[in-house]
């Protein structure tokens, strides 16, 4: 079982460092030429580690062996002491383990795999400022930068005591900040660290990671603080209008509280001059042309538009109104007949947020369709207007 483990941590090594270097080297050939050469072993040894752990099967003790005789021959090759400390950490023998990566460290100053073991070790042990120091080091060493160090930094800031260290680290690396907000924002349970540790230069409406939070947040159910996230950060102003950028013209707020328009093999949606939306939907696959996130308390409301110009086809186009998470819609019509006569629908009560979509359906024989609006009204109907 232990071995299994030591396979499934090792993998980390092969995968961020040594896959790269064994690609350049080509062991088994250079095993050929000289089969007993230390570099020759460990890289043959690592390979097999991570062959191993990408079958989920125990690593064999030869490969364990051939480390351990290079060490010998190789005493300044970081690896050996890098599965030493993986070993020890698994037995429990932590101090054993710091001693082995920082020797792994010591024999090579830019060791990827060293810094990765490192940063973990201190930051299991509590030791925020050597943990976020091989964390940096990690980012400016890999491949992938900050990419490789952000899940590091990510897991550290779900303690609300890191954050004034998570943002000094920021502000010597700002290069990392954006990469570790979008690894928060995949969980919504995040959220009050993001809003903690990212600085206004990377809270803005085109920033990755409010999309990706956006996202978590409207999935967990949490509209609420999802769009007063959303309306800080791209700076909306406060109003009762149920719709938002029902003129088109407010393009810089980012959906999901703002539209989010097709242009693919669909067809193209695009605000235009004039205060419009045109519209063309090419009729070889449905599919949404438009939509937006509202949150419409329960009632009757009415949607009104003009068309502008000579459209064609409309018909071919639906408005429709779906409660967030099902997939039927709980009302629709054609864009013809919301034109020329409004469009009035009811909200249920176990609704709380809702898609208003704009989407295009094909026929028997496919038929292009284009059509521009303007002048778009949602407004309660009713009773409850």
């Amino acid at each position: 079982m232990i071995l299994a483990v030591v396979l499934l941590l090792a993998i980390e090594v092969v995968r961020n460092s040594a896959v790269t270097a064994l690609a350049a080297v080509h062991p088994e050939t250079a095993a050929r030429l000289w089969p007993g050469h230390p570099a020759v072993q460990i890289s043959l040894a690592m390979a097999g580690i991570g062959a191993s752990a990408r079958e989920r099967r125990p690593v064999d003790e030869r490969s364990f062996a051939a480390i351990g005789e290079a060490a010998v021959k190789a005493p300044l090759a970081p690896e050996p002491f890098l599965v030493r400390g993986v070993q020890a950490e698994l037995s429990g023998d932590l101090q054993a383990a710091g001693r082995a990566f920082f020797a792994a460290q010591w024999r090579d100053p830019r060791s990827l795999p060293a810094a990765y073991f490192l940063a973990n070790h201190y930051l299991r042990l509590g030791d925020a400022y050597r943990g976020l120091q091989q964390t940096s080091l990690l980012a400016r060493l890999s491949p992938g930068g900050t990419e490789t160090a952000a899940p590091f930094v990510a897991a550290y800031a779900q303690d609300r005591s890191n954050w004034p260290m998570i943002r000094a680290l920021f502000r010597s690396q700002p290069g990392m900040e954006d990469s570790v907000l979008s690894a928060l924002s995949r969980d919504p349970r995040n959220t009050d660290a993001i809003l903690a540790i990212s600085d206004p230069e990377h809270r803005r409406p085109d920033s990755a990671w409010l999309a990706t939070l956006l996202n978590s947040l409207v999935t967990a159910g949490q509209y609420s603080r999802a769009r007063t996230i959303w309306s800080a950060v791209a700076e909306t102003p406060a109003g009762p209008a149920l719709l938002y950028d029902a003129d088109f013209t407010s393009p810089q707020a980012p959906p999901p509280f703002n539209w989010s328009l097709a242009s693919s093999a669909i067809g193209i949606a695009e605000r235009q001059p004039g205060r419009r939306l045109h519209l063309i939907f090419y009729g070889n696959v449905d599919g949404l042309l438009a939509s937006e996130l509202v949150t419409l308390a329960p009632g009757a409301y009415r949607l009104r538009l003009q068309l502008v110009g000579a459209a064609v086809h409309p018909e071919l186009m639906r408005w429709s109104i779906r409660c967030d998470g099902k997939a039927e819609p709980v009302s629709s019509a054609a864009l013809d007949q919301v034109a020329a006569r409004g469009w009035t629908f009811a909200i249920p009560g176990d609704c709380p947020a809702q898609w208003l979509e704009l989407s295009g359906r094909s026929g028997d024989i496919a038929q292009q369709a284009e059509a521009t609006l303007t002048r778009l009204r949602l407004e309660r109907a009713g009773a409850d207007a």
